[in-house]
């Protein structure tokens, strides 16, 4: 429900699983997995998201279409399936509606990860021409950081959900403590020596990990376009070398008193490569950043207790030989 400057997210409902046949007697998780990604904007799912919502109106609840939801590994959601289910959405719906993205793994380690994205006005215009050349970029000024724009997220309980939380009693009546059980307590203020350990977060090893695997993506790209650039650099010169041959040619056959050639025939004669898309490299370029975010957060914990010990792990001085 749109409320003023405010977007409320009250219910939502998953798209129904399609399961495809096996080929050769195994199934093809990669085609599953971006079958379920481009279920949002699947004209299958048109139909049952509009009765699921009439459904919604009929027993009083919200029933008004404000957005789709995603679930992500450790933030890998950065992607073509992401941005084009948000540009359906914002194109076809309205254009505030949102992308709430649920981070599995890092809720898992106890705090909830729920953040809200909307693609930018920018990047809707640019993607609306559907170019994303060079040219392109440096005449709209559209970069990597222009993409997404994260929204402002506050999430609490409905009130039929907190009346019941005060309705329910505890499981076992609560009984006075007694000396042994005060005296079997820890008191609230004893030191906690498990914060001193110095193992490495899990999380920050798969987020190091994915960061590679994301820089090396990067890098291929960056290679793809330079190969672009040779490829282009040498279809021109093969042009220029026969735009002055044909030249040399017209020249003889004036002075022979014959029709020149024309001059346009290296149109037909010689195809240029097609510049690679960019819109890639900067999804790429963005994930890379939402991953260093990660990692900086990840390993703010882990230096410091790394520079507290500095002294028992380094070295202080050369040992003497004898």
């Amino acid at each position: 429900m749109d409320i003023g400057s405010t977007l409320q997210v009250t219910n939502s409902f998953p798209f129904p699983t399609i399961d495809l046949p096996p080929t050769d007697g195994h199934h093809d998780n990669n085609a599953a997995s971006n079958l379920a990604a481009a279920a949002p904007r699947a004209k299958a799912n048109a139909a049952y998201q509009i009765e699921m919502i009439k459904k919604l109106r009929e027993v009083n609840v919200d029933a008004n279409n404000v957005g789709w939801y995603t679930s992500a590994n450790l933030g890998n959601f950065v992607n073509m399936n992401m941005v084009d289910n948000q540009y359906h959405y914002q194109k076809e719906l309205n254009e505030r509606t949102v992308a709430l993205v649920h981070d599995v793994s890092r809720s898992s380690q106890g705090g909830l990860s729920l953040r809200a994205y909307r693609l930018s006005p920018a990047f809707m215009a640019a993607n609306k021409e559907g170019k994303f050349t060079t040219e392109s970029l440096q005449k709209s000024g559209l970069r990597y950081q222009d993409i997404l724009v994260e929204l402002p997220l506050i999430i609490h309980n409905s009130h039929l959900l907190t009346s019941y939380l005060h309705t329910l009693s505890p499981s076992t009546p609560l009984q006075p403590p007694t000396l042994k059980s005060l005296m079997s307590t820890p008191a609230p203020l004893s030191p906690n020596l498990s914060s001193l350990t110095l193992s490495i977060d899990p999380l920050l090893a798969q987020t190091s990990e994915l960061l590679l695997e994301s820089i090396e993506a990067h890098h291929t790209e960056l290679n793809n376009h330079q190969y672009y650039h040779r490829q282009l650099a040498r279809e021109q010169a093969k042009i220029t070398a026969w735009q002055q041959k044909r030249k040399a040619e017209n020249a003889s056959r004036v002075l022979a008193k014959q029709a020149p050639l024309p001059d346009d025939e290296w149109t037909r004669l010689f195809k240029l490569p097609q510049e690679p898309n960019r819109l890639e490299v900067l999804l790429n370029s963005r994930q890379v950043e939402q991953y260093a975010r990660q990692v900086d957060g990840f390993a703010a914990g882990v230096t410091t207790k790394m520079f507290a010990v500095r002294s028992t792990l380094v070295p202080q001085g050369k040992p003497e030989l004898n």
